[in-house]
């Protein structure tokens, strides 16, 4: 995890800033509160929708981005347009018109679909005939960097469907850091262990559900599986064809079916030697699902740099655009998602509106990414379709969900520490008078759920820019405040409240614009630090 640099190096690091680049410290970029909250309250209203993916809410969402970019002077980044098409496909699981079963001793167990596992297709295509053998592969992760973990030991494993289980391999006294100790590495996230499947040739892959393990209840899994439409992209790298989770109790059903002990293979899966197992159980029968095909779009703008040989490398900000939509037929049905994310997304907005004004070295781009809600998938497809070279892009800064309670004396950088970023975001904090929120353990994996991660993983250094907790004034007034934040988390009760007090927005903002700002004007592109995994991407390009 990332330390807080001592006083002393960042007033030096500070002073170097403003030495190096008095432009910097010059050209005051002053984020102002009526358009950020104008924006945010007309992007949370009613008469948006939610701003849900493959809704009307959303395409009234994208027209609006598009006309405030070009009104701010943002110059469009994919030639003459400001959209960037997003190729999706909506999979609605059809479970009452399927036959698939997992058959243990010749006989099929009887598992009920939402209540026992979930499933559905990876690849965006509607059904799916599969006759394959279950492979218990433990936690199904490949880590050179882990003293040359690999869970599948060159097993040939095309056409099979594959158990996994969910987290990291667990810290051992002999090896307390291994997998990053008590923190979550992106190999537990079950996004890796889909994609890892898929890269074995697997012809499906069910992750093993535990509340521990996830972070989270089963009831997160059904609403997401069973009880609604799911998103994926359509293009680049897709899924296996199916894809699911089963609870534990159901797990172990199935490997007591098919002779084998789930605890004693637990058990053997916490150590590098463990070779994938094949149960005496297969997949069989038809999995059938709704399909639907749709675009939707990224919006991004330009802000061209001054310098004539930096102006080719490119800060990037971004924010997701998209919340849950409008969803049932009783009550308020409408889920407008004021703090996450029209925050950001009107953040971004007014800093345009900034940076337009005080063009830096470096260019910068504005970005508005679609579908964060359905797996990051707009960010995704930029980074597989990038508008600018993913090799000339120096960061990238995230905004998603921003403080609504009020002035605070600290900003949180967690991941920054990774790269030369933390160095800067530390220095820049210091500079507007904030300090950096202490360190705590990534327990459930916070740096890979946001858009910030899909330019990581291509190898450009990146962070969201969180809040910070250390309030100005009215300490208790506003823990209370912000607690009550977590039961409108995905609820149609997340709306703009008109009395908010936006000065920890703007403030949020402004540090997120500056410390862009130093980036672009900074004489070489932040570097990762050497070993880290996400470093190798880089050093490829």
């Amino acid at each position: 995890m990332y330390k807080i640099v001592s006083s002393l190096v960042l007033t030096a690091l500070a002073g170097s800033l403003a030495l190096a680049y008095p432009a910097y410290a010059q050209n005051v970029q002053n984020v102002q509160e009526a358009p950020l909250r104008a924006h945010l309250a007309h992007l949370s209203a009613d008469a948006m929708e939610g701003r849900g993916t493959g809704q009307r809410g959303g395409e009234l969402t994208v027209a609006y981005l598009e006309a405030q970019a070009k009104a701010a002077g943002l110059k469009p980044a994919n030639g003459s347009s400001f959209r960037q098409a997003v190729k999706i496909a909506g999979v609605r699981s059809l479970p009452a018109k399927s036959d698939i079963a997992i058959t243990a001793g010749g006989k099929a167990l009887p598992l009920q679909f939402g209540a026992d596992w979930v499933w559905g297709p990876g690849d965006g295509k509607a059904d799916h005939k599969l006759d394959a053998d279950l492979v218990f592969v433990g936690y199904g992760t490949v880590a050179p960097e882990e003293g040359g973990w690999n869970d599948f030991k060159g097993m040939n494993l095309k056409g099979k469907v594959l158990v996994m289980m969910v987290n990291d391999p667990l810290p051992t006294a002999a090896e307390p850091n291994r997998f990053n100790g008590e923190g979550l590495t992106y190999y537990g996230r079950w996004t890796y262990k889909f994609e890892e499947a898929a890269r074995q040739g697997a012809a499906g892959a069910i992750l093993i559900h535990t509340d521990k393990s996830a972070s989270y209840g089963w009831s997160v899994v059904q609403n997401s599986w069973a009880n609604a439409e799911r998103f994926q992209l359509t293009e680049g790298k897709v899924g296996t064809g199916l894809q699911g989770w089963m609870t534990d109790d159901t797990a172990r059903k199935v490997f007591a079916a098919a002779g084998q002990d789930l605890d004693k293979l637990r058990a053997a899966a916490e150590d590098k030697n463990f070779k994938p197992v094949t149960l005496k159980a297969r997949l069989k029968g038809t999995a059938r699902a709704e399909v639907r095909k749709l675009e939707e779009f990224n919006v991004a703008g330009i802000v061209p740099g001054t310098d004539p040989k930096l102006k080719d490398e490119v800060v990037i900000y971004t924010a997701h655009w998209d919340h849950m939509g409008k969803q049932g037929t009783q009550g308020d049905t409408i889920f407008n998602g004021a703090v996450d994310n029209a925050s950001g997304t009107g953040a971004l907005l007014a800093m345009a509106e900034q940076a337009v004004k005080h063009p830096a070295k470096r260019s910068q781009m504005f970005l508005w990414v679609a579908a964060e809600e359905q797996g990051l998938l707009g960010s995704a497809a930029y980074v597989a379709k990038p508008l600018w070279p993913i090799a000339k892009t120096a960061a990238n800064l995230n905004l998603d969900s921003l403080n609504w309670v009020g002035l605070v004396k600290d900003v949180s950088v967690p991941g920054s520490e990774r790269t030369e970023l933390g160095a800067m975001a530390a220095a820049t904090a210091q500079a507007m008078g904030l300090t950096v929120a202490p360190a705590k353990p990534d327990l459930a994996g916070g740096y890979f759920r946001s858009d910030h991660f899909s330019f990581a993983k291509a190898g450009v250094p990146a962070f969201s820019v969180g809040a910070g907790r250390s309030w100005v004034k009215d300490v208790e007034a506003n823990n209370a405040k912000a607690a009550t934040y977590r039961d409108k988390y995905h609820q149609a009760s997340d709306e703009y409240d008109p009395n908010w007090d936006l000065s920890g927005m703007v403030q949020q903002a402004q540090y997120t614009l500056n410390l862009g700002r130093a980036v672009a004007d900074a004489p070489k592109m932040p570097a990762w630090k050497e070993g880290d995994p996400f470093g190798k991407a880089r050093a490829a390009k």
